[in-house]
């Protein structure tokens, strides 16, 4: 009887602080887009596309308030598997002729943690699409150009999280993650 008195007294308590946290997230986002486009229109810049991060502060600077919007890059399997041929391609026709630093980067961009891509790594190897010479070695420019039409974005989250400066000068986290409390 007390183990069931118990967990039901919490999970209706966890429900009403699931639903409050849920309208504060929604009344935070709502308030740093208001902020966002007004500093943006204060700027004459565009808002219809948002991109990256923002952050903004009170008047004196004691709270601040963050907003990270997170990109999922994904890849089409099948351009993967292209991108894969030309570097091999680019790797074997160019013996001698590629730095075995970039040997390791192709390599590695391209191994699997649990059966999925790292991204980053597989993105690292488009920066250096100006670096390679596309008259000689085209291979190289073809891996790239599949990656980039592989690649997708399916989802993106925002992540929410606003602090107070401590009287060292750095901010605390007012946080909001029940288990990290």
């Amino acid at each position: 009887k007390l183990r069931e008195q118990v967990c039901e007294r919490l999970v209706k308590r966890a429900q009403r602080l699931a639903a409050e946290l849920a309208k504060f997230k929604e009344e935070f986002a709502a308030a740093s887009d208001e902020v966002y486009d007004a500093v943006m229109a204060e700027n004459g810049v565009d808002t219809t596309d948002r991109k990256g991060n923002f952050c903004f502060y009170n008047f004196d600077r004691t709270i601040r308030a963050e907003i990270d919007i997170s990109d999922r890059i994904e890849f089409d399997d099948a351009m993967i598997a292209v991108a894969k041929q030309h570097f091999d391609s680019f790797l074997d026709n160019t013996t001698g002729g590629v730095d075995e630093m970039i040997r390791e980067l192709i390599l590695d961009a391209f191994s699997t943690v649990r059966g999925k891509l790292d991204a980053k790594k597989v993105m690292n190897l488009v920066k250096y699409r100006q670096r390679i010479d596309p008259d000689k070695y085209p291979q190289f420019h073809k891996a790239i150009d599949a990656i980039e039409k592989g690649m997708r974005k399916p989802s993106s989250k925002r992540y929410h999280r606003i602090s107070v400066r401590n009287s060292q000068g750095g901010y605390d986290s007012v946080n909001l993650n029940f288990s990290s409390l």
